[in-house]
């Protein structure tokens, strides 16, 4: 077949056997009459990751990918059709009482050789991926004097500790101005309190607030002593403030600048999954490898975490049957009950989760947009599931409900103290997170290509034939041990792009 006298091999992709869809995987998708491997021709041309119908579809009747069911044709859809997302009538998300669990729990057998990673050891027993300092605010009032403290330290002082990577300053939008005792807001303070205790700031805690905040210090489970924290109500003039608060730093840096990376094993190490700017092929490239890679983490005896409750909330099914417990299945039903229930009260629902970019990128909604999402956190049994902001608590995978914003999801993960993030993408986006490296996951060659210095794995090459999945889920294992231990830098890091953190507040504002 030629595509504008150019010789192009067609690319179809059906995931199960039981799909009557298939995906177009060609980069810049396939003209009219192309005859596809499955036996059919395309009645129109349809563009890369996009349905094509494999059977003549009268309405009402089931489309299936994945083996499960993505919706219902609201019209007649001949064979050969390029299926749109105006073309399918979105089912009932899945019922949440008879859920069973344990039926589809198989443990993975652990690595017989020992895995490590070089970490940053602190006083607790934790271990480090960066060494930063981290400076927390209690209130948003002192954002901008902290800012300007913080340009400071970093030119001034950071050059003199070339051993410290870095300052950060846990900005957030909180700490008064809100109902601090309101439904929800344990939430926000839970996050506050954890980001601030994450591994990679040593132990060493600072915290800046102004003196008349709701969100008080026995709240962040922070001390009196002055070491640890200035209210800048206390303060003669800005410049007081910003000299206090360059000095404070100084004896934390000082501190810091005698970390040193040692060998650690792989269970002390929390690796956080997600993805943004899906399409199509998130669920065929990107997301099944690193759900290889999340195997390979559990059987070395890694803390894998996956989130975004709205992009598994139509395949909690699949994942209740892997819940090890019978306490974990009870878990997943009350994060997804609970956020049932915040969605309901915004009228809205789950439908709101899918983007234009989505769309685009062939994901119809997100029923299927979620089957492909759950695909990258492998195979292993769910030990664990964390309300938004709780800390990791046992190792293997765990399922950390957070909404499915990026940088909300990303911030949560952060407070449940992940070292290091995987993100899938096939739209693309720079998204990085300034307190642990973000390792970008393309799922096409083409935004591979295109974005040659911002993607660190290009997942595209399964469908272009140059890897298969287990392949790349290896490059990804090697690659989440190498930046962990500092041998490796992410584009991103190496670009030093850093987004905002953003908490999850469902609580009132007053």
């Amino acid at each position: 077949m030629t595509d504008q006298g150019v010789e192009v091999k067609p690319i179809s992709i059906k995931m199960n056997a039981l799909d009557n869809v298939t995906i177009v995987g060609n980069d810049n998708g396939l003209p009219a009459k192309t005859n596809l491997q499955e036996g059919i021709q395309l009645i129109q041309r349809t563009p890369q990751g996009h349905k094509v119908a494999l059977k003549d579809f009268q309405e009402g009747d089931a489309i299936i990918r994945y083996g499960e069911i993505i919706g219902f044709a609201d019209r007649e859809i001949p064979k050969g059709s390029w299926i749109r997302e105006t073309m399918l009538r979105m089912p009932e998300a899945p019922k949440l009482s008879e859920l069973e669990h344990g039926i589809n729990v198989e443990p993975l057998e652990p690595f017989k050789e020992t895995y490590t990673f070089m970490g940053y050891p602190n006083p607790d027993g934790s271990f480090g991926t960066k060494n930063l300092l981290g400076i927390t605010t209690s209130v948003q009032c002192v954002t901008g004097v902290l800012g300007f403290a913080v340009e400071k330290i970093k030119k001034d002082l950071l050059p003199q500790y070339p051993n410290v990577d870095d300052v950060v300053a846990i900005d957030h939008a909180y700490g008064c101005g809100v109902a601090i005792d309101g439904l929800g807001s344990e939430i926000p303070i839970r996050t506050i309190r954890n980001l601030t205790s994450h591994p990679n700031f040593g132990g060493e805690m600072l915290i800046i607030g102004l003196g008349c905040e709701k969100l008080t210090l026995d709240r962040l489970d922070a001390g009196e002593s002055e070491s640890d924290v200035l209210f800048l109500q206390d303060r003669n003039g800005f410049s007081e403030m910003v000299d206090s608060i360059v000095e404070m730093a100084k004896e934390r840096l000082e501190r810091l600048n005698r970390r040193q990376r040692v060998e650690a094993p792989l269970s002390k190490l929390t690796v956080g999954l997600q993805c943004g700017g899906s399409d199509a092929l998130s669920g065929v490239t990107a997301n099944p490898a690193v759900g290889h890679a999340a195997d390979l983490l559990v059987r070395a005896g890694a803390s894998v975490m996956f989130s975004e409750v709205t992009e598994v909330r139509d395949g909690i099914h699949l994942l209740t049957a892997r819940a090890e417990t019978e306490e974990v299945r009870n878990a997943l039903i009350r994060e997804m009950e609970w956020y049932d229930a915040y969605l309901a009260r915004g009228l809205a629902d789950r439908s709101a989760n899918t983007t234009p970019g989505n769309k685009k990128g062939g994901l119809s909604n997100i029923v299927e947009k979620s089957l492909g999402s759950i695909v990258k956190s492998g195979t292993a049994p769910i030990v664990d599931v964390l309300a938004p902001g709780e800390k990791v608590r046992k190792n293997g995978l765990t399922f950390a409900a957070t909404p499915a914003g990026d940088f909300v999801c990303g911030t949560l993960q952060l407070a449940s103290g992940m070292h290091i993030e995987v993100f899938t993408t096939g739209r693309g986006t720079p998204y990085n997170l300034s307190m642990a490296p973000v390792l970008k996951v393309a799922t096409r060659t083409t935004l591979s290509e295109q974005w040659h210095d911002l993607i660190d794995v290009n997942a595209g090459k399964i469908i272009d034939g140059g890897a298969t999945i287990e392949e790349i889920g290896e490059e990804i294992f090697k690659a989440i041990i190498d930046v962990a231990s500092g041998r490796r830098q992410t584009w991103a890091d190496h670009w030093g792009i850093k987004n905002d953190l953003v908490l999850f507040n469902p609580a009132p504002i007053t």
